[in-house]
């Protein structure tokens, strides 16, 4: 896999790391716009156009917490997105209801409880949690460390229609050894009330986007471009998360620029904030804002989080759509001689394009091995947590991170076609649609979404052979047909299939258009409801069905 002899330098990545390690960058702080303004003065000494953005974003900065139990103060943070309580605090009756699942909470009565929960902080339980009504969350840490979190199930900043989705309880997290002492008096019959105090910082506040442009040097203004992303706010110092990725975004700038010359089209860069505290603000209110452009122009995304880190040997299991997952593949193998096996992106990482219908890659890229200890991450015990600093970055993995990310945007920039396989896709989508056939057992016929899937694969299949060796002519009307079908593809993928408005924050099953056919397929045989989830279910079937024609019309019509 070439890589013009890109070879990212160990001096100047340990410098950003030095550099990143200066501040504490919340989201719309100075501190953070300070910080953003070395990445423009780098930016700029590269070559590259840069514009500093500002605008209004809902960011939440947790501050003072407090947890009471029997008048003894227990360590603990406040969250992200977490109500405040009045002064005093709020005392309820303490509930365990398990990693708070749904099922845990549909067999327990927790209006007007604190619930205690195992586990880190997530949306996911906020909002199960608000909708059961309890008033208060107190989350077990699963080690001695108190992981910062946001809690928000609302991707970006809310509008009127979503602001009602935010959590309405009060939340903080406590270390593992004061949750088992807790745990074992509830066990023995113990009735406890706990008292809660939280004091967050919660409302519409100026943040900063940085954004980097750089084109082939014959490139006209509305060339299509390959956008790179990374966060640059964090909690504490952040210097793993994000300043790895920032450290990686700002050599691989530097390096790509150089061979400019052999592009085929454009970089963008951005530097995001809000991603921390304000669940992706930053990403969601730039895909809003530029969305006309960057569906007309916008050919993938490369996202990259976390680089760097010591002991992030595992290369293996970095998210990836399925039109790219080759690309990631043969970056992965020929730096570190690892196997990708890729995974399906979660809702995380600023992937706020989907329903742009841009191709995706990565986020986190290099992991640390399994642990015994459950996490939501596996980016190393420091993630989150102060002690997130320079002596947990490891040169040589961020070099080798770094040259990771070089080999996929230059393959990105310089393939004479997009190297997007449609084939993989189609295989994907086949495989859901026959499971979900066999469990409709006859309630709905998808006859005709398996075959439309399946002259999606020879489509494709065609279409990468007819590429191959493809004059630049030839080349562009396939390129301008392949960014047509991953408009069409994309959302089916990784939406509800609402292009225009984000779906929320909360973990999705995969293919999340496919939804009103599956809740179909989970009916019980000969409900009385199955008449009502048909209508739905056909609804669901003929948006699919229109994507699909669509896509093989515009594969189709490239080979001529």
């Amino acid at each position: 896999m070439p890589d013009g002899g890109l070879q990212p330098d160990t001096n100047r990545l340990m410098a950003h790391i030095r550099e990143f390690s200066r501040r504490v960058k919340l989201s719309g702080t100075a501190e953070e716009l300070e910080s953003f303004r070395y990445l423009q003065a780098e930016m700029d000494a590269y070559g590259y156009r840069t514009r500093l953005l500002s605008h209004d974003a809902f960011i939440s900065l947790p501050g003072k917490a407090g947890v009471e139990i029997d008048g003894k103060a227990l360590r603990c943070i406040t969250h992200s997105m977490s109500i405040s309580t009045p002064v005093g605090g709020i005392d309820a009756e303490l509930i365990r209801v398990g990693e708070g699942h749904e099922a845990d909470f549909s067999s327990l009565d927790v209006r007007g409880k604190i619930v205690l929960v195992d586990g880190i902080a997530t949306e996911e339980v906020a909002a199960l949690a608000s909708a059961a009504g309890a008033i208060g969350q107190i989350h077990i840490s699963p080690n001695e460390h108190l992981y910062e979190m946001c809690v928000s199930p609302v991707w970006g900043s809310p509008s009127q229609h979503t602001r009602n989705k935010l959590p309405t309880t009060a939340i903080c997290t406590i270390a593992l050894e004061d949750g088992d002492r807790l745990h074992k008096r509830l066990a023995g019959g113990k009735t406890i009330r706990a008292s809660i105090e939280t004091e967050v910082d919660t409302g519409w506040r100026k943040t900063p986007i940085l954004v980097a442009e750089l084109g082939p040097n014959s490139s006209a203004e509305d060339a299509p471009f390959v956008l790179f992303s990374g966060h640059h706010d964090t909690w504490h110092f952040g210097v793993m998360d994000n300043g790895g990725a920032n450290a990686t975004m700002l050599e691989a700038a530097r390096l790509l620029a150089a061979g400019r010359q052999d592009w085929k089209r454009g970089l963008r860069i951005c530097f995001w904030s809000g991603h921390s505290h304000g669940r992706y603000s930053g990403s969601a209110w730039y895909a809003d804002e530029y969305f006309d452009e960057l569906d007309r122009r916008c050919v993938a995304h490369v996202n990259v989080d976390s680089t760097g880190g010591e002991g992030a040997t595992v290369l293996t299991n970095s998210g990836v759509i399925d039109e790219l997952r080759f690309v990631a593949a043969e970056a992965i193998e020929a730096v570190s001689g690892q196997k990708h096996a890729g995974r399906r992106h979660g809702r995380a990482a600023d992937q706020s394009f989907w329903g742009v219908g841009i191709p995706s890659m990565f986020g986190s890229l290099s992991h640390q091995p399994p642990s015994p200890v459950k996490m939501l991450t596996a980016l190393g015990w420091w993630w989150h947590t102060p002690h997130d600093t320079a002596e947990h970055i490891d040169p040589d993995n961020l070099v080798r991170d770094t040259r990771i990310i070089l080999l996929v945007l230059h393959r990105l920039l310089t393939a004479q076609v997009l190297p997007f396989d449609y084939a993989v896709y189609a295989r994907s989508l086949g495989d859901e649609l026959a499971r979900l056939d066999k469990d409709l057992s006859g309630r709905l016929d998808i006859g005709a979404l398996r075959t439309s899937t399946a002259d999606l694969e020879r489509w494709a299949t065609a279409l990468t052979q007819h590429s191959a060796g493809a004059i630049e002519a030839a080349a562009e009307r396939i390129n301008a047909a392949l960014m047509r079908a991953s408009r069409l593809l994309v959302p089916l993928n990784y939406t509800s299939g609402e292009r225009f408005h984000p779906d929320s924050a909360l973990p999705h099953a995969p293919w999340p258009s496919l939804d009103g056919i599956r809740e179909l397929a989970r009916l019980p045989a000969h409900s009385e409801d199955t008449a009502f989830y048909a209508v739905h279910a056909r609804q669901t079937r003929n948006r699919i069905a229109h994507a699909l024609r669509e896509a093989n019309a515009v594969l189709k019509g490239a080979l001529d």
